[in-house]
């Protein structure tokens, strides 16, 4: 299957990226991840850009997650545990780059944002979904892996502590409708709005002053990120688990994962 792609395009002040892998609901590959970084670090250059939006290609999926075939790697050399600690940190740093951009960011959520993709989705300032918008992180029921505490600061900032537990203890799905009422969700538009609704709010946030958004901006992301505790031996526990490996054949494998709790 294709590495996918990510593609920046700029007019007028304000910047498209596009996740581009729509045969596989846009999972992102270790190659979309460092394109992602390289656009990130071009839009960190550019005063010229006002606004950034985001949005999945193919319409069924804004980002679903992280490519899970890639997990097979995991412990093939050595320590699965020491590789589980190195994805996260590659993957925080990622987000870091992404939610640190001056600018504000939209993201367009058409079907699912899970995993990796509600990372993204909740790294942006503004989201705006269609009806068939889905929110989660179902590792409880597909993976067996865990997040890092700083992803889970970030969730915990949008979703609230109770919705969180049931999106990673429970596995539940949030819609659209949901999403909105909590606040994640600024606006719920039709499929063929979607673009128009990103532009007007891209425009709307365009045309005020741009330090003050700078600044703001990085004053929350300091706030949601102020002295988080340690977690690497969370993170060691569960990638260098039997039931991590277990849950990765069992997904590529197309089958229910037989849970040991080692």
């Amino acid at each position: 299957m294709s590495d996918g792609a990510v593609h920046l395009s700029i007019e007028a002040g304000l910047a498209w990226v596009m996740f581009d892998r729509p045969q596989a609901r846009n999972a992102m590959t270790w190659a979309m991840y460092q394109q992602l970084e390289q656009i990130c670090t071009r839009l960190h250059q550019d005063s010229t850009v006002r606004a950034v939006i985001f949005r999945g290609a193919g319409g069924q999926a804004f980002v679903a997650g992280t490519d899970i075939a890639q997990f097979l790697e995991f412990g093939t050399t050595g320590d699965g545990g020491a590789d589980g600690i190195a994805y996260e940190r590659r993957i925080d740093e990622c987000l870091v780059g992404f939610a640190t951009l001056p600018m504000p960011t939209v993201a367009l959520v058409e079907g699912w944002a899970v995993g990796g993709g509600l990372a993204i989705a909740t790294g942006c300032d503004f989201r705006i979904g269609t009806p068939s918008a889905r929110f989660g992180v179902p590792i409880a029921r597909t993976l067996g892996n865990c997040l890092s505490v700083s992803n889970l600061a970030r969730l915990n900032a949008a979703f609230g502590l109770q919705r969180l537990r049931r999106m990673l203890l429970l596995s539940e799905i949030i819609d659209a409708n949901e999403a909105l009422a909590c606040g994640f969700l600024h606006q719920i538009a039709e499929a063929g709005d979607i673009e128009a609704s990103g532009r007007v709010l891209a425009d709307k946030l365009a045309a005020l002053a741009p330090i003050t958004q700078r600044v703001t901006k990085e004053g929350l992301r300091r706030l949601t990120g102020h002295h988080l505790p340690e977690d690497e031996d969370l993170i060691r526990l569960t990638y260098g688990s039997a039931d991590f490996k277990e849950g990765v054949a069992a997904f590529v494998e197309k089958r229910p994962p037989r849970w040991s709790g080692r």
